[in-house]
Formats: C-alpha cells, sequence, structure tokens
C-alpha cells in the first residue's frame, strides 16, 4: 500500500473522531460520507488527460473519458487553466466516483479542491505540500529524478514520454529497461503516458505499470468513446 493510502487512513480516522457526537444519526452519516469522498485512494488502470482541442472543450473531454469508464482525471491545460472549468469537471468526477487531479496549477488545484495534483518537477514537492494536503504526483524522465521524487514526498509518479508522439516535440522516450528499474526501485503507484495506443497497453503493463494516462491523441478518433473502451478492456485482461 502507498504511503498516501495511509495518511489517507490516518486523516480520516481523526476527522471521523472530530465530528459531533450531538448529530443526528442522518447527519452523522452524511459527514462520514463527506470525509470519505474528500480522501480518495488513488485508482490503477486507465486515466485521461483532458483536451480543449478536436472540437471539444476539456469539460466535454472529461465527460466522454468518464462515460467510457475511466476512474481518473487530469484536468491538463497548463497554460490556460481555469478555476471555473476545473471546479465543473471536478463535479463530473465525483458524479462519477473518480479521482481529479490538475496539470501544475497549484492555485486552480485549490480552488476546485482537487483530490491530486500532478507537477513537472520534484523540487516544487515542498512548496506544494504546504499548502495542498491531497495527492501530490510528479512527471519522471529516469531512475534519478524518481528516487529524488519519492525522497521529497510524492505520492505517485508519471513516467514518459513512452513512445514518439505526433505533437512535434523532440523529447527522447523512455525505455523500457528505465521503466523497469524505476519500477524494480521505487515503492510509489506508476503511471505510463506518452503516445500510448491500443497495441501497445499490454507492453506497458507487462513492465509493471499500475496505470497508462492517455493524452489528447486519443481523443481526435474518429470514434474516441469506443477507442477508450477498447483501451480498458486491453488493460483488464
Amino acid at each position: 500500500m502507498s504511503v498516501y493510502w495511509w495518511i489517507c487512513l490516518i486523516d480520516r480516522i481523526k476527522e471521523i473522531k472530530s465530528l459531533k457526537d450531538a448529530k443526528s444519526g442522518k447527519a452523522h452519516i452524511n459527514d462520514l460520507k463527506e470525509v470519505m469522498h474528500s480522501r480518495k485512494v488513488l485508482p490503477k488502470g486507465v486515466c485521461g488527460i483532458t483536451s480543449g482541442r478536436f472540437g471539444r472543450t476539456d469539460t466535454e473531454s472529461a465527460r466522454l473519458f468518464l462515460e467510457a469508464g475511466i476512474k481518473m482525471i487530469e484536468y491538463g491545460e497548463t497554460d490556460f487553466a481555469l478555476a471555473e472549468e476545473a471546479i465543473e469537471i471536478r463535479k463530473l468526477c465525483s458524479e462519477h466516483g473518480a479521482f481529479f487531479s490538475v496539470d501544475e496549477k497549484l492555485d486552480v488545484a485549490m480552488a476546485s479542491n482537487a483530490d491530486g495534483i500532478c507537477l513537472d518537477n520534484y523540487a516544487k514537492i515542498r512548496n506544494a505540500k504546504e499548502q495542498f494536503n491531497r495527492a501530490i504526483g510528479v512527471f519522471v524522465k529516469n531512475l534519478g529524478e524518481a528516487f529524488k521524487a519519492q525522497e521529497s514526498g510524492a505520492d505517485y509518479l508519471t513516467i514518459g514520454p513512452m513512445f514518439s508522439t505526433d505533437n512535434g516535440a523532440d523529447i527522447k522516450v523512455v525505455s523500457f529497461d528505465e521503466f523497469r528499474r524505476i519500477r524494480e526501485k521505487i515503492s510509489l503507484p506508476i503511471y505510463a503516458v506518452g503516445g500510448i495506443k491500443y497495441e501497445n497497453v499490454q507492453m506497458i503493463k507487462r513492465i509493471g505499470a499500475d496505470g497508462i494516462i492517455l493524452t489528447e491523441d486519443i481523443l481526435e478518433k474518429h470514434d474516441a468513446h469506443n477507442a477508450i473502451e477498447s483501451i480498458i478492456a486491453v488493460w483488464s485482461k
């Protein structure tokens, strides 16, 4: 079990004990539900990053992911993130029982009461932890960065890109051997990201990923809903 899971459990116990005994049974149950909802365990499997491209808004792409069965959504508008939009997506995630995180923007994560935030550098963890008492993920590219992220208190890692992407960025992919080294040495939940498609899902699962993150390229599919469902089915085998 992850460090984050144990932290969540301890926080739940403390919060439950703090509820006033004088409340009615129904009010007490409602408080318990709120406490449990506010501390979610990181889901494994297929996750999705929202995008405002391909004729959809970020909210619409989140809805597409959720309706296809995904249980972890990341609001991916790093440069143009809006608190209002994040709040809307967070509400959708709550309705579907999904984990909601924000990419990079700490103020947006706090404003939307997100379940987590994913940072692009382990050096940002300390500042995030001082302000944000939820799950903190970090994007890493090698074992050295993974070690530093774990030592700095990260709750989960995203690793990539695993395959070449079509976004024009000249970024070196993470080798399968490097991913395996990270998996062997790091105890945190690990999610693979970057260029992951139907045909390479099983390869990623075999090298030890706890989950995969689908990026905006899946949203450009003619029938994105079925494409996502197919990937979920392959991962579940």
